[in-house]
């Protein structure tokens, strides 16, 4: 077997709300705190910022604004990016998020101390589920 790069994690998830609605909750550092994780996030390309994640603040960078529809900043120090994409019909907006910069499969990350395609497993199932709060945090806020 080859030693390929990971895929991307690509979750999508349909939001009962107009786009500037969860553009909100996804370009605040207050909106992301709801469904995510404390931060000092501001939505201005090149700022820098922390994610309080539960192995300990993690350096953040925002690399693209694209107000309402695309929001991409670098997370931690694995080369990790990750991609909001909203778009909106119907009154709905379809939000996808995007975790990549992945690495080899069997590349030890230092923080989790366990191979690439382990925790990109774990982070998918994760993923999943943070996407689904978003949801909720949107529709029942």
């Amino acid at each position: 077997m080859t030693n390929k790069i990971l895929d991307s994690i690509k979750q999508t998830v349909t939001i009962d709300a107009p786009i500037n609605k969860v553009w909100e909750k996804v370009a605040s550092s207050k909106g992301i705190e709801e469904w995510f994780m404390p931060n000092n996030f501001e939505p201005e390309e090149g700022h820098e910022f922390t994610l309080q994640s539960p192995f300990g603040p993690s350096p953040c960078k925002v690399l693209e604004v694209d107000k309402p529809k695309k929001l991409s900043f670098s997370w931690d120090s694995e080369g990790w990016i990750i991609t909001f994409l909203l778009n909106e019909g119907d009154g709905q907006t379809e939000f996808t998020l995007i975790h990549g910069g992945w690495k080899e499969a069997d590349v030890i990350l230092l923080k989790a101390n366990e191979k690439s395609s382990v925790v990109r497993e774990r982070m998918n199932g994760g993923w999943s589920q943070i996407v689904n709060r978003l949801k909720q945090a949107v529709e029942n806020g």
